[in-house]
């Protein structure tokens, strides 16, 4: 399926996070940099030699000019002054040549190495845990992705040919300058470090700058991200004008840090141009008294100020150099940010893969906290024979979906130890243990593809066949038939073209087609109507049979069969037993029992 071609294998992707969490700790940014050139090397060396062979036709020019001015015409030699003017015409076809390979196939190393840099954060996000996501707005995330890089192609070509150019272009300007005038030659001396200097005082000022304007523009994706997403509620709450106040505070704010690195590249800009302009007028005026003296003559001054010319290129570039590195470091150094988090689930050195497994689950003493501050679970035990079903209930807040949670290692448990079979779950690969996990959450995401696409997402690979099964135990087949594309029908954006529950039942095709060996439904009827519920509560207890189930859920109706009801509040497990049991004990599960099913019978609290 081309939805799957998407994605990679759980397996691959956490090797890749390895080798991506080792090259980017400990290394400098530049090295880091510098080691996107290794794929793409001989292009790259492709580009670097048509870039020296740019400058060296700029430095042929001016000598080729002298020799013209001061050798072919005042000798009178017309035939060899018409050959030597084919020859500039000839060099300069050749200089357009090699023009067009450094543009077309020096910006495509540049696209590809923000390609490899954008590949690379991709999957490193792939490998951050649940508590990344939970502290990051997707907008800002985004524009890590996206945003930052962009100035990285620019970077990544212009950046070593317009150094590479540069140093070849003044070094060699220097040299033919001083085999015409030592004094010309002095006068490049004690100009470049002043340019030099301007550069370097300036670069400090635009990297500020510009990390600022890559930080409001962070902030103006995440508020757009969240205004799209939350349109609807905006509409229903008549809170356009609110939305449109709030993001014109952020856009602000972006003009303002957009001005101030304007300003900075200004004065910068400027600065160059007037040292530039500055040091054609002194070669003039130093050539002007140098031919008063009789120690240059015309043709030496015209080579010169030729020279001068092809001096100025290189610091122009130079100028360039500076505003592209650092508007492309300050994305680079963000992109950094985020490859160097380490993910805090990875697997350990010698885990092994959990194949054959039986299901029985076991919790000892596990103890979680959110951001290691706000305490959810503390000291909780408990043991989940294979093949048994178990729900979870409880009041909001309780720690319900985060228990669950903790069984494929969403998050790392704090204290205590899961076991799968026997077997503690940090000791085993990651990707095994989820790949023997199938989860039905109460907020169901679908991507933007097709039914087909959706529910195939739970095998990657399945056949249309095993998809179509899957749909029907999961009573939606019916629904997807009736559909004008029936199952390419486009879902929409997070599945807006379907009800509640059609997108409720597509997520529990994909467990169907998975079929793991343990399952965890968080309220997996929740947005159903009751006749449906009814018929995927059947489905629900046929795939159960046979298979360990965790059911998280506050409809109490849903868990009557559970072999098992465990009673959770923030204080912990409270209760555990059958339905029947637990209402004979009363307690916590009678109350909210009763508060569905005859809220008469409840005693308000004193």
């Amino acid at each position: 399926m081309a939805f799957s071609g998407l994605f990679l294998h759980f397996s691959d992707k956490y090797i890749i996070g390895k080798m991506i969490a080792n090259n980017f700790t400990g290394r400098s940014a530049l090295r880091i940099f510098a080691g996107y050139y290794r794929p793409h090397w001989k292009l790259f060396a492709a580009d670097m030699l048509c870039a020296s062979l740019i400058s060296a036709v700029d430095l042929a020019f001016p000598m080729m000019t002298k020799y013209t001015i001061e050798k072919l015409l005042p000798g009178e030699l017309y035939r060899f002054f018409f050959i030597m003017i084919f020859l500039m015409v000839g060099i300069y076809v050749l200089r357009m040549g090699f023009t067009y390979f450094v543009t077309y196939w020096g910006h495509s190393v540049g696209a590809y190495i923000e390609a490899d840099m954008r590949r690379d954060l991709f999957n490193h996000l792939q490998q951050l845990s649940f508590s990344f996501y939970d502290n990051n707005r997707t907008g800002q995330i985004m524009s890590r992705v996206t945003t930052d890089l962009f100035e990285i192609t620019e970077l990544s070509h212009h950046g070593p040919e317009d150094l590479f150019i540069s140093f070849l272009t003044l070094f060699g300007s220097f040299i033919l300058v001083f085999t015409i005038s030592w004094e010309m030659a002095l006068v490049l001396i004690i100009a470049v470090p002043l340019m030099l200097a301007i550069t370097i005082l300036s670069r400090q000022n635009m990297k500020q700058a510009s990390r600022k304007v890559k930080e409001r523009t962070a902030e103006i994706n995440a508020s757009l991200e969240s205004s799209i997403s939350g349109a609807r509620v905006a509409k229903a709450f008549t809170n356009e004008d609110y939305e449109t106040s709030k993001f014109k505070g952020g856009n602000e704010n972006f003009k303002s840090a957009k001005k101030s690195y304007y300003k900075t590249m200004a004065g910068f800009h400027s600065k160059v141009e007037l040292m530039t302009n500055l040091l054609t007028v002194v070669i003039i005026a130093t050539g002007g008294l140098l031919i008063m003296q009789h120690k240059m003559t015309l043709a030496e001054l015209i080579a010169c100020n030729l020279f001068v010319n092809a001096f100025l290129q290189p610091v122009r570039r130079l100028q360039n150099f500076v505003e592209q590195f650092t508007t492309g470091m300050a994305g680079f150094n963000r992109f950094l940010e985020i490859m160097r988090i380490q993910p805090d689930i990875t697997d350990k050195p010698g885990a092994v893969v959990l194949d054959n497994i039986q299901g029985d689950i076991n919790y000892k003493d596990v103890s979680f906290a959110y951001n290691h501050e706000v305490t959810v679970l503390r000291n909780i035990n408990l043991t989940i024979p294979a093949g048994s079903t178990v729900a979870l209930v409880g009041p909001s807040g309780g720690g319900k979906t985060t228990l669950c949670h903790l069984l494929p290692r969403f998050y790392e448990i704090r204290e205590g130890s899961i076991t799968i079979d026997g077997q503690d779950i940090r000791d085993v690969t990651v990707e095994s243990l989820r790949r023997n996990i199938g989860i039905v959450q109460q907020d169901v995401f679908l991507f933007a593809g097709t039914i087909n696409e959706n529910i195939g997402y739970g095998r990657i690979g399945a056949t249309e066949d095993e998809i179509i099964e899957a749909a029907r135990r999961a009573e939606i087949h019916d629904d997807v038939i009736k559909m004008p594309q029936g199952y390419d029908t486009p879902v929409g954006e997070r599945g807006i073209t379907l009800s509640g529950g059609q997108k409720q039942r597509v997520s529990i095709a994909r467990i169907f087609l998975k079929n793991p060996p343990i399952l965890i439904l968080d309220e997996a009827t929740s947005a159903l109507d009751s006749a449906t519920e009814l018929k995927i509560q059947r489905a629900l207890e046929e795939l159960s049979r046979g298979r360990t189930t965790l059911i998280i859920a506050h409809r109490l109706s849903t868990i009557r069969s559970a072999d098992r009801i465990i009673v959770i509040d923030d204080e912990g497990i409270r209760q555990e037993g059958s339905h029947e049991e637990l209402l004979r004990q009363g307690g916590l599960y009678a109350e909210l029992y009763k508060s569905q099913f005859n809220p008469a019978m409840v005693v308000p609290a004193e």
